[in-house]
């Protein structure tokens, strides 16, 4: 079986995500994992596929005629391609929103070593303090190599110099 990364991206509207779930379909793909969200009026996703080998390049033209609908890209998923080879945690951070919050938290990660497997952010008026609040959710992907206590350490003293509530939890 071939594995595909499919990135989608279109202005949003019903019927975007049948759409390539029926090509994917009728090209005897399985639709494993996705990504998916409404972004200031653009859809945008990424989807893991699995297709037989000999039906790989034919799913992939089979994509091209929604082009218009949504620009859709398709890559081959590396090679050494292994889902849960890795220690799985979990990050929540909530603080007041600043320039350079995300930025700051990936950098330590990257130096870590980290992969950052998913990451959900967003802002909302804060209730009590007025201005804005920041959080963020991430699932995150350490090797066994990665030394989880002082990971963990730098992560909290950040939090401290960003002002920001962090958590990690296994």
């Amino acid at each position: 079986m071939a594995t595909l990364v499919l990135t989608v991206i279109g202005d949003d509207r019903a019927g975007l995500v049948n759409a390539v779930a029926d090509v994917i379909t009728s090209h005897g793909g399985n639709w494993e994992r996705s990504q998916m969200s409404e972004l200031a009026g653009k859809f945008a996703g990424i989807v893991l596929v699995t297709v037989p080998d000999d039906r790989s390049d034919e799913l992939v033209a089979a994509l091209e005629p929604l082009q218009g609908m949504l620009d859709v890209t398709a890559q081959m998923a590396d090679a050494d391609y292994t889902d849960g080879a890795t220690t799985v945690i979990s990050l929540e951070l909530v603080g007041t929103d600043r320039p350079g919050i995300v930025s700051d938290i990936t950098r330590v990660l990257s130096e870590y070593g980290v992969n950052i497997e998913s990451l959900d952010t967003k802002t909302s008026h804060a209730p009590m303090a007025g201005g804005m609040l920041f959080e963020a959710s991430a699932e995150l992907e350490i090797s066994p190599a990665v030394d989880l206590v002082a990971l963990q350490h730098t992560l909290e003293q950040l939090a401290n110099e960003l002002m920001v509530d962090l958590t990690l939890e296994r």
